[in-house]
């Protein structure tokens, strides 16, 4: 399986080795314009100006610094940039995020493509880099890790990213790039698999007035293998002393239908055990083929110079594992965007649609839980495994035997994974549209945004900025989501039958103004937001640079931002697993909240009557009346904006004769409303002589999951530091570390939306693209400390885990040929990025480019 890939591996460290002892002239990694425009940004202040003076912090990954990098992608290589934090779901999903409140999918977090939101509608957040750019139309990224609400509106609380694409009036031609890679070395899940991933860009200008690019990259591999086997709930046994290996009621993390709603509290002999159903390990729910096909096109004309209209066009398609409350197979899931942007030199003009269809995919767990279902109900599955207790019981068994038996005798008949009766099972459940029944995500969804940007200072205020040094620029915004309601994970609540839309609109003002000879620049924002289900809301950003001599810059910026529910906490209605998930506006949960009791409270006051009839005699009507003061009405309610407060300081300098670069921030935000998850059952009869009874018995409760708000204010804090050194002869020295820490100082309802953050990252990195004329390295040591993570589908502690990344490569002195070999976690350490996700190993690459030009 692997020969040809070795042959590949051994033919190019032959090449690299020519390379090395070949003479030609003398290689210079950059040229001075070049330098100069890496230092150019235009993602903080939403116009061009030099990345020392931007108000904010801001992060820039230059083209450059994209080839040369040890991670195979310029989407991994976000990875490294200070103030970062990414998750791994599976090896073609990742997840960026900044600052803290992180999961796997991550609205709080915008990424753009050339200034244009790239997000799957229905979830508020977007698909990892699987409609964003391939490596070849990269022209550099711009990461700002902290709030940037006030100039980009919804969801953009904790950060953005910006990848700007090559222009084709400036760079035409044509490249190809193949990058060819293994993983799963050492997996005892897994024998070592090919990954290959297949590029082309061609672009052409004709007399700089009209210009066209297309790009297509074509992927495909084997995932990396989530089945961590840890138990999530080794104490429901404790009580009777079956626990460890012998614990009748566990909940493994990546074994599906063994979760809560899959447990069953029995009473045998006097005495009480939970027990839960037998699951299915993911690996025998989902294919981990992993396959992405996606392409853009562009055509722009320019009127003049600095008159330009144009048309993108992007689509994907993904067949990957996806991660939210639960793990999803995507299989067939197509995304796309149509984009049309005006622009002059001072006016921005742009709308497009972004487009969803959610194919052939499924949810993991609900097709385990509707398999183990499919040929025997839980009724029938539970009295089987009681029976035979009670048999093996009665015949002199020891408890452990009797449980042994007892699930053997309550499986016979279970569908074995990968056989032909199971094959055609998952075939015929992915396509029921009803988690209850079968595991199905059908969903159809589009979102609509125009915008508008103007600077007036370039038209209208010139003079004003001359004179004054004062310039002023405003935009207006507007977004509306459609969802074709498939009767399951969406319904239309006010007019059944029709699309269920929502909207958004929002603008803003910007000023900056020079004083004091220039040397301090303040800038301020104002920006307004109203959503159909909202008040309007003012997200105010007030910024002070201020650059005493040319090389040093201090900054100082207060800042509050807003963020609306996403379609999918505002409007889900999901059966799964006999558990309602409900979005959180009034329309979607009105007499929910008001009639329901906390599911924290009833786990404890059942737990509390199994311990007390299990060690203390008890009868189980004794047990209830002396434990149900643990019992708590639902006092949560239905869902507000979330805000952020926020202060960030930081300083910037180029030293020694600009060879010498340190970045320095540090950062305080204070969250309220953080959107999180409720459950809360409504017992079946709210007779007062029955209630006690109906809330010790799960099956007789309508259960609910309601999005809502934490009632915790929550603080934040923390600071990056980021130092590059250039040494003689090309060799860079650069390091960055990132510290957040979380600080919650009021009610810790345990509802907050989970930190989920590292507090200490640090990345190291020594590298020389002009090793020879021909050659250059990069080796990059990634450390990150031990956390918390928290989620519905799994918490745990994340262990601490290092990561040594490499690269070595030739290129051409004209850079029209360049061969990269490269390994991230090359000492091959498999380690988790959160619980509940896959165990990730060492990923070994080559790549070759060619461009002609």
């Amino acid at each position: 399986m692997l020969t040809g890939s070795f042959t590949i591996y051994s033919l190019l460290c032959a090449l690299l080795f020519m390379a090395a002892v070949t003479q030609a002239q003398e290689a210079k990694p950059d040229t001075a314009r070049a330098q100069e425009l890496e230092r150019v940004v235009v993602s903080a202040s939403r116009r061009s100006e030099h990345i020392l003076q931007a108000p904010i912090s801001i992060e820039k990954l230059s083209g450059e610094a994209i080839r040369n990098h040890t991670q195979p992608s310029f989407f991994d290589a976000i990875e490294n940039i200070k103030g970062i934090q990414v998750i791994t779901p599976s090896l073609g999903f990742k997840v960026i995020n900044a600052r803290g409140f992180t999961n796997t999918t991550n609205v709080r977090f915008v990424q753009m493509v050339d200034g244009a939101d790239i997000q799957a509608p229905h979830i508020g957040a977007p698909m990892a880099n699987a409609l964003g750019p391939g490596d070849l139309d990269i022209a550099s990224v711009e990461v700002v890790p902290g709030s940037a609400s006030a100039l980009y509106g919804m969801n953009a609380i904790n950060g953005t990213a910006n990848f700007i694409t090559k222009d084709p009036f400036q760079t035409a031609g044509l490249s190809f790039a193949q990058r060819t890679g293994v993983n799963h070395m050492g997996d005892h899940e897994q024998e070592p698999a090919l990954f290959s991933e297949t590029a082309l860009r061609w672009a052409k200008a004709w007399k700089n007035r009209l210009a066209f690019k297309i790009n297509v990259t074509y992927a495909e591999g084997t995932d990396w293998y989530a089945n961590n086997q840890t138990d999530l709930n080794p104490t429901a046994n404790s009580s009777t002393g079956l626990t460890g290996a012998l614990n009748p009621g566990k909940d493994a993390v990546n074994i599906y239908a063994d979760e809560s709603s899959n447990r069953r509290t029995l009473t045998v002999n006097g005495r009480q055990y939970v027990v839960s159903r037998t699951g299915y390990a993911e690996k025998d729910m989902s294919s981990y083929r992993l396959q992405n096909v996606k392409g853009d096109m562009t055509v722009a004309y320019k009127f003049k110079n600095d008159v330009q209209l144009s048309y993108t066009f992007r689509i994907a398609h993904s067949n990957t594992i996806y991660q939210r409350t639960n793990r999803f197979r995507l299989d067939n899931y197509v995304t796309g965007q149509h984009s049309v942007l005006f622009k002059t030199g001072s006016l921005q003009v742009r709308t497009y649609v972004n487009t969803e269809n959610t194919g052939d995919s499924y949810n993991i767990r609900s097709m385990a839980e509707n398999i183990d279902r499919s040929f025997k109900s839980d009724n029938t599955w539970f009295s089987d495994f009681t029976s035979r207790f009670n048999t093996a019981i009665n015949n002199g068994a020891a408890v452990p035997v009797a449980m042994q038996e007892a699930r053997s005798y309550a499986d016979n008949g279970r569908p074995q994974p990968h056989t032909t009766q199971t094959d055609d099972l998952i075939s015929r459940l992915r396509d029921i549209n009803n988690w209850d029944m079968g595991a199905a995500l059908r969903v159809k969804s589009a979102m609509y945004h125009a915008e508008m940007q103007h600077s007036l200072t370039d038209d209208v205020f010139k003079k004003l900025y001359t004179r004054y040094k004062l310039s002023v620029m405003y935009g207006f915004d507007y977004r509306q989501y459609v969802v074709v309601p498939d009767g399951n994970y969406f319904i239309n609540p006010v007019k059944q039958g029709s699309n269920l839309t929502y909207w958004k609109a929002g603008g803003f003002i910007q000023v900056n103004k020079y004083l004091l000879n220039q040397q301090l620049r303040v800038n301020g924002v104002l920006r307004i937001d109203k959503n159909q289900y909202f008040n309007a809301n003012l997200n105010p950003r007030i910024a002070l640079v201020y650059t005493p001599w040319p090389q040093h810059n201090f900054r100082l910026a207060f800042q509050q931002g807003y963020r609306f529910p996403s379609l999918f906490e505002a409007f889900s209605n999901i059966n799964s697993g006999g558990v309602k998930r409900v979005g959180g506006l009034p329309v979607m949960s009105q007499g929910i909240f008001e009639n329901s009791y906390l599911r924290a409270s009833i786990d404890a006051f059942q737990a509390a009557n199994t311990n007390d009839v299990n060690t203390n005699g008890l009868t189980l009507e004794q047990a209830m009346e002396k434990n149900q003061g643990l019992l708590k009405r639902n006092n949560y309610t239905y869902l507000e904006p979330e805000k952020i407060k926020g202060i960030e300081a930081g300083y910037r300098a180029q030293l020694l004769n600009n060879k010498l670069t340190i970045d320095l921030d540090f950062y305080f935000n204070r969250y309220s409303n953080l959107m999180a998850q409720v459950e809360a059952n409504i017992p079946r009869n709210a007779s007062p002589d029955s209630l006690l009874y109906y809330l010790n018995n799960r099956q007789l409760q309508n259960r609910y999951r309601l999005w809502t708000n934490s009632k915790t204010v929550s603080n934040n804090y923390g600071g990056t530091l980021g130092i590059g050194w250039e040494l003689p002869n090309y060799y860079k020295l650069s390091g960055n570390i990132t510290m957040a820490k979380l600080a919650r100082t009021s009610r810790n309802d345990g509802l907050e939306d989970s930190f989920n953050t590292p507090s200490w990252i640090y990345n190291l990195t020594v590298d020389n693209p002009a090793l020879t004329p021909h050659t250059g390295f990069e080796v990059n040591y990634r450390w990150q400390s031990r956390y918390l993570w928290q989620s519905s589908l799994a918490s745990g502690w994340v262990e601490a885990y290092n990561t040594l990344n490499a690269q070595v490569q030739y290129h051409t002195i004209k850079g029209d040929f360049r061969i990269k070999l490269g390994a991230t976690n090359l000492l091959n350490k498999y380690y988790y990025s959160f619980i509940g996700g896959p165990s990730i190993g060492g990923f070994y690459y080559s790549t070759v480019t060619v461009s002609i030009h």
